[in-house]
């Protein structure tokens, strides 16, 4: 009975490793599940329309003074949308002002390390994990007296909304998480992929030297620049859009949380205890029970798992959309009506 116990305890771990590797770094077509393609009504790769938000209000968390941009009612729904790498809140502009006109209260908050939000402490370890950044927005809603609201995200900011759904479920109404499941372990992450698959993680390795470092330091806008084009290769942004969300990056703890934030998946560098518990939670790969909708841009040229490998993960109300029309990585502010309409859709799904 001891050695049944174990053959299935190990195998049960190998699968669940294997999956977390999947949502991590590309799907392995292990799992199916319908997906449905979806032509967005607006145009795609919408033109810059030099929109800005017009003020950045700031609240104090534990550790931080999160910087965070804030549209519509104050008694509107509250939608939390969370940016990714490297971009910053200019992603959701057009996402929020559509929103807003809807009646919705919008909440864009810079992530840890980047644009306004700065650590209270200079002593307070620069830490770029994964629970780290989803505990930030657990403490901005606390913050915010906000108990629950529908979060939406793309890449690092889809992960964060992932986990958030996945640990704080009371919190979160409903979810919309382009590239799906993306909640991620250092376990999962030490298991090799095919050479293709590596490649496409260059900066991951890059970043795991001292040299990446100084680099990234050096360069950050011209490597910023060039992670932007080869994520969204068919997004035609101009000089100026980019140029929009560049301070963002000169924030003073950027470098430090970027390079924190790719060592600490390939387990290159140490977390802080007092998340541990919560790692040890998201290494399973629990599954997420909130109301979500799911996107894929159909051009998206950075790494990432494919909708019928982790669709099984999402155990409410679900529907996944691939947008078409040439949309990569930063799909929010490249198909932003794309994206306000699986906000509401996601709410929908709660009624």
């Amino acid at each position: 009975m001891e050695n049944k116990t174990n053959f299935s305890r190990r195998r049960f771990l190998s699968i669940t490793a294997l999956t977390v590797a999947a949502a991590e770094f590309g799907g392995f077509g292990l799992l199916k599940a319908e997906t449905r393609n979806t032509d967005s009504s607006a145009p795609q790769n919408t033109p810059f329309s030099n929109r800005s938000f017009d003020t950045i209000k700031q609240v104090k968390t534990s550790l931080l003074d999160i910087g965070y941009a804030e549209s519509g009612p104050a008694n509107g729904q509250p939608v939390i949308l969370l940016h990714g790498w490297p971009y910053d809140i200019h992603s959701y502009v057009e996402v929020s002002a559509i929103l807003a006109k809807a009646g919705y209260r919008v909440i864009v908050p810079h992530l840890r390390g980047h644009g306004t939000t700065q650590f209270l402490s200079a002593q307070t370890f620069r830490n770029g994990q994964q629970a780290a950044l989803a505990t930030d927005i657990i403490e901005l809603m606390d913050a915010l007296k906000i108990d629950s609201a529908i979060i939406g995200g793309f890449d690092w900011g889809a992960r964060t909304a992932d986990i958030m759904a996945a640990l704080w479920p009371e919190r979160c109404k409903a979810l919309v998480s382009v590239s799906g499941y993306l909640i991620g372990s250092q376990e999962a992450n030490k298991k090799p992929l095919p050479p293709k698959a590596e490649l496409s993680w260059w900066y991951q390795f890059y970043f795991s030297t001292e040299r990446g470092r100084a680099g990234y330091e050096a360069n950050r806008r011209d490597f910023n620049r060039l992670i932007w084009e080869t994520a969204s290769p068919k997004w035609k942004f101009s000089d100026a859009e980019f140029e929009r969300s560049v301070p963002a990056f000169d924030n003073p703890d950027h470098v430090a949380i970027v390079i924190h934030n790719y060592r600490w998946r390939l387990a290159l560098a140490e977390g802080e205890a007092k998340y541990d518990e919560l790692e040890k939670k998201l290494a399973m790969a629990p599954p997420i029970t909130v109301p979500t909708v799911t996107l894929e841009g159909d051009a998206n040229g950075a790494p990432h798992p494919q909708p019928a490998d982790y669709a099984i993960r999402f155990k409410g109300k679900y529907a996944h959309h691939t947008i078409t029309g040439g949309i990569g990585h930063n799909l929010p502010q490249e198909a932003p009506k794309a994206f306000a309409d699986a906000i509401i859709e996601a709410e929908s799904f709660t009624k």
